[in-house]
């Protein structure tokens, strides 16, 4: 029992320096983030300048050819997102899940909103802004073009003006062609379609009307100004990211760690790459038959930017000959079941590590998966947790029966282990080797009881990164004044639940969940007697009121799934031990909290 004990402290320990470090060290330096963040905004003031970063292929030893990706002027005035769109020549496009323009100018996606997302849980606040022009202070935008070659004229970049040669608006059902014919008489068209969610395709077809041999060098880049707003936590990653290769392997590099060195992955023939936030991402797929190379920058010089580019081999098209290269734009939500499809239907390999699933991925996403399948017939994400649960705790049941059946066995031979340790008195070594022949008189597995604790620890994980990545979690009301499952119970004990008209610090927002969960924990750890030695008997005490203060800023979601955990497990408990004979001391235990301790003899 002592063992039991001592290991559930250490667990407990375990999870509380996690929430101590979210709490005491990631909480406030995201904070002194988002204020350096601000502060570099403002001394940036309205001026902006993009430089012309020099194409992975550039990179001394790379066998992909040399040559500089097409930059903006440097030197650019920031203005107004309305100014920006109103300078160039546009093509709108207008879907279920999309509203925005494509620019002329370099047929560059840099106006895009989502039209499913709001920035807040009222659906009167504005649609989410995901592209705003490259000259604007969040500027974000994505393109693809051909590197510049003086030997073949002018070839489609940045500052080309395309002509709108069919179609007048991109929608699901009608694509627009566009067309560049340069002063060597080499045609470019271009055809832009895009399907009922996020993903645009852009078929570049050339056509060479010459009497010598072209040679063309693709790129494509996604491009953003700033940093997400919002500083970004341990549990997921923001930033760059890509499968680019054969091997398969997820290539992932935060904003600092491109502040300090630019990245340059390996040539290959299949893969993705872009940038990713906590909800959404814009990437692209190259063509998966010409071989490029990927690289993850940043740049300075006014208006700091970061890119992920990438650069093609180059390719030779004959006279009278002519060529098609496709790329793949995905910018959007990261909603599960489209990135699945998007996968499998324009076979994007591995297109699923673009959500963030984390190192137990092999359990994160079925229990998305569970979860989204109760939503679907309940049809709120709330309830759909609580289902998930019991269903976790029925998988764990057999193991769950095991430990209670360990601990109630512990607690009936507690007496002949104290009758053991009397006889021994300070002889540990005969007293552990007396303690292991009663375990194996009575056929007991000391150490029975830890390995679910073992197990179910991945477990909650997985569901405290399902709640806290996936956007179908994000604005997903519960009930009452739970708006919002994937953001902190609004709710604070210190103005009475809003009766009191002042608003509290954010270190007090103690809300009606997380003084559930806090009880609930109490309730649990007081299954069992409080341990006789101080320290630990302090630990037990006090770790409810500290978890109940670490977890008021958790998503409300996982509050509400701990706190019907430790529920289900005190009914678990009790059911299982008044089974194995064992009594349930919760009540007698409450009992002693209260109880007048006797006075100390003199």
């Amino acid at each position: 029992m002592e063992k039991n004990r001592n290991y559930f402290i250490a667990i407990a320990l375990s999870v509380l320096i996690v929430l101590a470090w979210q709490f005491l060290y990631m909480n406030p330096r995201m904070e002194a983030q988002q204020r350096a963040e601000e502060a570099r905004r403002a001394l940036q003031g309205e001026t902006a300048q993009t430089t012309s970063p020099e194409s992975p292929g550039a990179q001394s030893g790379s066998s992909a050819p040399t040559g500089t990706l097409p930059g903006a002027a440097p030197g650019q005035t920031t203005v107004t997102r309305e100014q920006a769109l109103a300078k160039s020549q546009r093509v709108q496009i207008e879907t279920p899940a999309l509203t925005g323009s494509i620019n002329l100018t370099g047929a560059r996606f840099d106006d895009l909103k989502l039209r499913e997302y709001h920035e807040t849980v009222d659906d009167k606040s504005p649609i989410i802004t995901l592209f705003s022009p490259s000259d604007t202070k969040d500027g974000y935008f994505a393109e693809v073009g051909y590197v510049p070659n003086e030997s073949i004229g002018t070839v489609p970049g940045t500052s080309t003006q395309w002509t709108l040669a069919s179609g007048d608006k991109l929608t699901q059902q009608t694509p627009l062609t566009l067309s560049f014919t340069n002063d060597k008489g080499i045609t470019f068209t271009r055809t832009i379609s895009v399907d009922d969610h996020y993903m645009l395709t852009v078929v570049d077809r050339v056509d060479n009307k010459t009497s010598a041999p072209v040679t063309l060098t693709p790129y494509g880049r996604v491009i953003r100004n700033n940093k997400p707003a919002t500083p970004s936590v341990w549990v997921i990653h923001e930033g760059f990211i890509g499968v680019m290769g054969e091997s398969g392997s997820l290539s992932e590099h935060t904003y600092s760690n491109i502040e300090e060195e630019q990245y340059t992955n390996e040539k290959a023939t299949t893969g993705w790459f872009g940038i990713t936030d906590k909800y959404w991402a814009a990437t692209i797929a190259p063509p998966q038959t010409l071989p490029y190379v990927t690289r993850f920058s940043h740049f300075t010089g006014g208006q700091a930017s970061y890119q992920a580019d990438y650069k093609g081999d180059d390719l030779t098209v004959q006279p009278g000959q002519s060529t098609e290269l496709k790329n793949l734009v995905f910018a959007g939500a990261k909603e599960v079941p489209l990135i699945s499809r998007y996968e499998t239907e324009y076979a994007v390999p591995q297109f699923n590590r673009l959500i963030d699933w984390g190192w137990f991925y092999f359990i994160t996403k079925p229990m998305f998966q569970l979860m989204d399948f109760f939503f679907r017939h309940v049809g709120n994400f709330g309830v759909a947790i609580l289902l998930t649960t019991i269903v976790v705790k029925a998988l764990f049941f057999p193991l769950a029966s095991k430990q209670y059946a360990s601990m109630a066995n512990m607690k009936r031979m507690q007496p002949k282990m104290e009758e053991l340790k009397a006889k021994f008195g300070d002889d540990r070594m005969g007293l552990q080797q007396a303690m292991m022949a009663l375990y194996k008189e009575e056929k007991i597995n000391p150490i029975a009881g830890c390995w679910p604790v073992l197990l179910q620890i991945p477990v909650f994980f997985a569901l405290y990164k399902v709640i806290y990545v996936t956007i179908e979690m994000r604005h997903a009301p519960f009930f009452g004044w739970i708006q919002d499952l994937s953001a902190p119970d609004p709710t604070s004990l210190f103005n009475l639940f809003g009766l009191l008209p002042y608003d509290v610090p954010h270190f007090l927002l103690i809300g009606v969940w997380p003084l559930v969960m806090g009880v609930t924990m109490f309730l649990q750890m007081r299954m069992n007697p409080t341990p006789p030695d101080p320290t630990q008997a302090m630990i037990f005490t006090w770790m409810p009121v500290v978890f109940t203060f670490m977890l008021a800023s958790f998503p409300a979601g996982l509050v509400i799934y701990w706190a019907w955990n430790n529920t289900l497990s005190v009914t678990q408990q009790a059911i299982i031990m008044k089974r194995h004979g064992a009594k349930v001391e919760l009540f007698d235990n409450l009992k002693g909290l209260f109880r007048r301790k006797p006075a100390a003899s003199k």
